[in-house]
């Protein structure tokens, strides 16, 4: 597959919310929002939530309680509420407030995984880095640019086939597509922009003659 072609495919996709923050407080805690919840929930409760309490010190004060009624209904709010009361009484304590932008540092953080850790280092502090989710991993390997078998070998593979000047699109570049066409199941292969060059696509017509 001709990756520059790829990339000049979904150039003009709208990015998912929290991919366009730069803000990394915004980034960091939209991101653990994100997580098994719908792009549009997870801005309106990110909205929500920054509307009383734009910083780390206001987030603070508010108690567990407080935190699940702003973020209802993203996915799992009980425990993202608790995990985010730990959050930011870590970063103030240990990182006096400050998002850290190495990588080790924010997988230490309650709540945030590999894929929270690396959307905040390519979207909030412009670090070359790949943010593997769920839509990420699974178009990788329908296009056959990786075959893997989990979001931890794709994020290895990718860095091998995708030159690193497009590392920090590919998240959300694959979210929008994953969301529009390529769905888990009854992916849109009729309408998507790559259907010419998508090997599940291929191997689906192949099948069907």
């Amino acid at each position: 597959m001709d990756i520059e072609e790829l990339f000049h495919h979904l150039e003009d996709f709208e990015r998912p919310y929290v991919s366009r923050q730069r803000n990394p407080f915004l980034v960091l805690i939209g991101g653990i929002l994100s997580t098994r919840t719908k792009d549009e929930v997870t801005e309106k409760a990110l909205k929500r939530l920054i509307e009383h309490a734009p910083d780390l010190k206001k987030l603070n004060e508010f108690p567990v309680e407080k935190i699940e009624e702003l973020i209802y209904p993203v996915g799992f709010y009980h425990t993202k509420a608790k995990k985010l009361k730990m959050l930011t009484k870590t970063l103030l304590e240990k990182y006096k407030g400050k998002i850290p932008q190495k990588l080790d540092q924010l997988l230490s953080l309650p709540g945030v995984g590999r894929k929270v850790a690396t959307l905040v280092l390519s979207a909030a502090f412009d670090k070359d880095e790949i943010c593997v989710d769920t839509h990420v991993h699974r178009i990788s390997n329908r296009l056959g640019l990786v075959k893997t078998k989990n979001v931890l070998e794709t994020e290895r593979e990718l860095k091998k086939v995708i030159p690193q000047k497009h590392w920090k699109e590919i998240n959300s570049c694959f979210v929008t597509l994953g969301k529009r066409f390529c769905h888990p199941k009854r992916p849109m292969c009729t309408y998507c922009p790559l259907k010419n060059t998508c090997h599940y696509r291929r191997r689906a017509a192949s099948s069907a003659k």
